[in-house]
């Protein structure tokens, strides 16, 4: 959903950050090969992540949903130089194509691609971390949430996307949508939990940012 004019939106781009040149082929293959691309972060938003990785330095970073690999590498462009992006996704199928970028990258050897549920994966990380970015399966976001927080270091910074889900959050919730329910209740969550601080931000389809105490 475009909550801006489209006429309003592509001067949002033309006057932000160029796409890299790394990331425009990912964009290009991921819409041609891929199912669902609309999932990918794209130049606006990947430019925002990057900026706000830049802004955070961060050492340690967590993503998790990897999709085609477009948001890590955008994550990434922050790290600082013997950082490390842990990036979990379920889709098995999408290793080869996240790792074909990953590779072609300058920080091919500070990103670990893990498969599998993140549920099971996030508790046997030993990092902690500065930056976490939450871009998968909207009926665990808040189990997300709970199982990242013990593992973030002070003033570190989750960021999480969809959090307006096409603007479903503000229309009457339709019994059995699931998704829709679980990102109100997140929504509230974060902006309640007095461990954090959250601003919502109206970032293609919302992105927030949650600071730990």
């Amino acid at each position: 959903m475009n909550f801006l004019p489209e006429e309003l939106e592509q001067y949002i781009d033309d006057h932000s950050a160029k796409e890299p040149e790394l990331l425009q082929q990912l964009n290009r293959e991921t819409h041609l090969k891929i199912l669902r691309p609309r999932m990918l972060s794209g130049h606006y938003q990947g430019r925002v992540l990057s900026m706000l990785s830049k802004l955070i330095s961060p050492k340690h970073i967590l993503e998790i949903g990897t999709y085609t690999g477009y948001s890590a590498l955008c994550l990434a462009e922050g790290m600082q130089k013997k950082g490390i992006l842990d990036t979990i996704d379920i889709n098995e199928e999408l290793f080869d194509f996240q790792q074909k970028y990953f590779h072609a990258s300058a920080l091919s050897n500070q990103i670990k691609q893990h498969i599998g549920n993140a549920l099971s994966i996030i508790p046997k990380l030993e990092r902690t971390y500065d930056l976490v970015f939450i871009d998968a399966d909207k009926s665990n976001y808040s189990n997300y949430f709970d199982l990242i927080l013990p593992k973030m270091n002070k003033g570190g910074v989750i960021l999480s996307d969809n959090v307006l889900w096409s603007g479903k959050v503000i229309e009457p919730l339709t019994k059995g949508d699931k998704d829709t329910e679980a990102l109100l209740s997140y929504n509230k969550k974060v902006n309640e939990d007095p461990r954090v601080e959250t601003v919502l931000l109206p970032i293609r389809d919302g992105l927030t940012i949650t600071r730990v105490k």
